[in-house]
């Protein structure tokens, strides 16, 4: 009888069910495409006009590398007041506009194109935004004359201490948007199959850096938001390369080390509370947990349901901060020492979780916030700024 009862369930509740989450997801990608259209193709015929920009546009006297290497100061990092010539020194939370962010900006500014390109690609399935969405990938990944190397050996470097750092590796997640760009339009009829193979094996060497070198292994294994980013971030670009084995490895830490060692039992991350921006570092680590479950999630491995033991879970995440995203006035710990005024944006915790769940209300909120933001600091830290890319259709 119970051999009976499972074959039933696999042949009638199973497809219903299925069924039933592919209509949840074609509504609310719907719902994202009505706020979002009219802007994102304002948006994407801007970007027709925009011409490549990579590392190789300007350089650094401080930078170890090469031109074609990234290169980055930390950001907290200051001039020290008693010698000029002295290592710098820190003020934790409090930016320094003198370090060198030119890559970084240019690397923010081409994720921004080929994820705005990509969307418009996703509602109008127009070629001309493929075509120049691969435009400035050949430039950053295959032209020898402009292309990145595939590392950041030079990232978060800091005057007098460092030449680059493990934590420098957060600025590549800024190449998510990227990647899912071009696995969204990898079969388009108008694609040049030949550069997307070489544009994979770059994000490949890539995945063989970041998983290997010293500096991959400490981000890998930091215990706040870095960690997340390192996963979030490897999951997407496996995803890309199709290297099931990565995506497997990335999907078992979001279940055995991020989930159990960040989240506290009522759903908040106390390493990012403790911090001097504990609102907005909020925002990020919850953004990037609810981003892996957006890229791993499948059937055999449902990451959004999954739970611990204790009952933490990215569900419970969502709702312990969507009070505070929902009316910050709320928000019962210090606040952030810079660009407080400037959050929350349209999280994709929320739509991504909205979703998911079938919840209307954190859509609701979603929709009435900012989608396009213009402070530099509060685009660097979103890590999906174009939802429509990642949902299903």
């Amino acid at each position: 009888m119970k051999q009976i009862l499972t074959i039933l369930f696999t042949l009638l509740v199973l497809p219903t069910l299925a069924q039933t989450e592919r209509t949840q997801g074609k509504r609310f990608y719907d719902q994202t495409t009505s706020v979002l259209r009219s802007k994102v193709l304002a948006a994407a015929d801007q970007a027709l006009k925009e011409q490549p920009i990579t590392v190789t546009a300007q350089t650094s006297a401080r930078s170890a590398g090469g031109r074609h290497d990234f290169f980055s100061e930390g950001d907290y990092w200051w001039p020290n007041p008693v010698s000029a010539d002295s290592p710098y020194i820190q003020k934790d939370g409090r930016s320094n506009p003198d370090n060198f962010v030119a890559h970084r900006l240019a690397m923010i500014r081409f994720s921004r194109i080929v994820g705005t390109l990509a969307s418009a690609w996703c509602i109008t399935h127009k070629e001309q935004y493929l075509k120049k969405a691969m435009e400035h990938c050949r430039a950053w990944f295959v032209d020898t004359a402009t292309l990145m190397n595939p590392n950041l050996l030079y990232a978060q470097a800091i005057k007098g201490r460092a030449t680059g750092r493990g934590i420098g590796i957060i600025d590549a997640i800024q190449l998510m948007e990227v990647a899912q760009g071009l696995y969204i339009m990898q079969d388009a009829p108008g694609m040049d199959r030949s550069a997307l193979q070489k544009i994979k094996d770059w994000f490949t060497q890539y995945l063989q850096w970041v998983t290997t070198h010293k500096y991959g292994i400490d981000e890998m294994n930091a215990a706040n938001n870095h960690g997340t980013c390192w996963t979030m971030q490897v999951a997407c670009f496996a995803k890309f390369t199709g290297d099931k084995k990565l995506m497997t490895f990335c999907s078992n830490r979001y279940k055995t080390v991020l989930l159990p060692n960040q989240m506290a039992e009522n759903g908040s991350f106390p390493k990012e509370l403790a911090r001097t921006k504990p609102y907005g570092y909020s925002l990020f680590n919850l953004d990037a947990m609810v981003t892996l479950c957006q890229i791993l999630s499948s059937k055999q491995d449902d990451l959004w349901h999954y739970q611990t033991a204790d009952g933490r879970s990215i569900k419970k995440g969502i709702a312990y901060l969507y009070p505070y995203i929902n009316d910050k006035t709320k928000w019962p710990f210090k606040q952030d020492v810079m660009y407080w005024n400037d959050w929350p944006v349209a999280q994709p915790a929320l739509v991504f979780g909205a979703a998911a769940f079938d919840d209307q209300q954190w859509m609701a909120t979603w929709a009435r916030l900012n989608h396009f933001p213009k402070v530099e600091e509060v685009i660097r830290n979103l890590p999906v700024r174009n939802p429509l890319i990642w949902m299903e259709r």
